[in-house]
């Protein structure tokens, strides 16, 4: 099927681009929500993240993050035909923090029916809460409602009352880390559609109706955070974000064997156990010698140990931010865990010999069309599946003035006039954005995007 034929009966408008910015890879990936809600990836482009240039899931080196992102972009753009135009951004990092806050408002309508203007306005009022210099919100969560003396209420709109309370998740994040990030896509030459909270992105991917109701925690181990949320009765109740991830596991490996860290990535993926008991006896692997130096030799088993003895340390760390969530006890669905991370061997079992809960791994497959590729179907891609789900009901809510993607040959050139970043990219002229596309505050961006925000996620 060439290009053409993809967009025969579908509309531009129903594209969706996101970025996914991680410590260990930096992905862009487009894609199309069908009928049933699943999304049929379009293309996708993976390129390594540049060493120390993304650190606890922040950006330290601007100029090397978004010659990534732009070369992924490429990728992605050369295998869908597609050329983005904005993207929805993924953001974590050991910034983020959230709170729970509640505000009400007296009703004023006639009959004091309430309305979803009634709703916009106690969001728009959490965004103006007060915070500590240089941080902002991400995100407003609304998870319940009171209408006078009626507690627990998850649509009030249509409703009676005089007085309508509102319970809110907040997420917060550093403004300088926001702007970085902004700054990284916008010198790649994408807008900023909006930013969505990995651990937010992830489950959209992976967990179920029935889980969120039931209660669970997803814990998405990536290279450089552990993100976590945790939902019950439908509703997200509590995110955080970690400050290690895989990499730290690999850090052991390469100075408990004195190694080069490549070899101790290859040495995690290929050979790694999570449970020492379940590695093979006697078995060795064998990495390559520096600098024409005798291979190397390396015990499974001795190996394993590294392992595991790192991930029960941030187990540890995961059962503690559960047990301070509140609901510990109220995860009927126990834990989904997703990410690069999670294909370790037999984690999944450490995991439930040290919770004593139920943990399944999981990836974005079922929201996935049927005809998408195995590798798309991993957990290492279900934050950038998630950002396409979350940014298309992002856009049913709010549709955006610009397009996420437009057909090379239909897309705007860029002005005349501006020749400076012509001449600096001949290659490309059918974006039409510019650095200073994403210097507004993202918190005035969300008041819009997030104005009709309902309670199902």
């Amino acid at each position: 099927m060439n290009h053409e034929e993809k967009f025969t009966e579908h509309t531009i408008q129903d594209l969706i681009t996101a970025i996914d910015i991680g410590t260990t890879k930096i992905v862009a990936i487009v894609g199309r929500k069908e009928h049933g809600g699943k999304i049929r990836i379009l293309g996708t482009g993976s390129v390594p993240t540049p060493e120390d240039s993304v650190k606890r899931g922040s950006v330290s080196n601007i100029e090397d993050v978004s010659r990534a992102i732009k070369e992924s972009v490429e990728k992605a753009e050369k295998k869908s035909g597609i050329k983005f135009q904005s993207a929805y951004i993924g953001i974590a990092g050991q910034h983020i923090s959230s709170l729970r806050n509640s505000h009400s408002k007296l009703i004023t309508s006639k009959d004091s029916e309430i309305f979803a203007s009634d709703i916009d306005s106690l969001i728009a009022d959490m965004y103006r809460i007060s915070l500590e210099p240089g941080q902002e919100i991400i995100h407003v969560v609304p998870q319940s409602y009171t209408v006078d003396n009626e507690s627990g209420v998850s649509k009030p709109v249509g409703m009676f009352g005089k007085k309508l309370l509102g319970n809110f998740h907040i997420v917060i994040g550093e403004t300088m880390s926001v702007k970085n990030i902004e700054r990284c896509v916008n010198r790649a030459d994408i807008q900023v559609s909006g930013l969505v909270l990995e651990p937010m992105a992830s489950s959209a991917a992976v967990l179920t109706k029935d889980e969120k109701d039931a209660g669970v925690a997803l814990v998405d181990i990536g290279g450089g955070t552990t993100d976590i949320a945790i939902y019950y009765e439908g509703i997200l109740q509590h995110t955080a974000v970690l400050p290690f991830g895989g990499n730290v596991v690999t850090s052991d490996i390469k100075s408990g064997f004195t190694i080069l860290q490549r070899h101790a990535e290859e040495l995690k993926i290929k050979f790694g156990y999570s449970l020492a008991e379940f590695a093979p006896k006697n078995h060795l692997a064998v990495i390559p010698g520096i600098s024409g130096r005798e291979p190397k030799e390396i015990q499974v088993k001795f190996l394993a140990e590294i392992i595991q003895a790192r991930m029960e340390e941030i187990i540890d760390q995961i059962i503690y931010e559960i047990d301070n969530s509140g609901f510990g006890h109220k995860l009927g669905a126990g834990i989904a865990i997703t990410g690069g991370g999670s294909l370790l061997r037999n984690l999944p079992t450490l995991m439930k010999y040290k919770t004593g809960l139920d943990v399944r791994t999981a990836s974005p497959i079922n929201y996935l069309a049927s005809d998408s590729l195995e590798e798309i179907k991993s957990p290492k891609y279900s934050t950038a599946v998630g950002l396409l789900l979350e940014g298309s009901r992002m856009n049913e809510r709010n549709p955006l003035p610009i397009q996420n993607a437009v057909k090379p040959e239909t897309a705007p050139e860029k002005p005349a006039e501006n020749e400076k970043t012509k001449d600096s990219d001949n290659s490309d002229n059918t974006k039409n954005t510019s650095s200073e596309s994403g210097k507004g505050r993202i918190g005035d961006f969300f008041d819009t995007l997030f104005g009709s925000k309902d309670t199902d996620l």
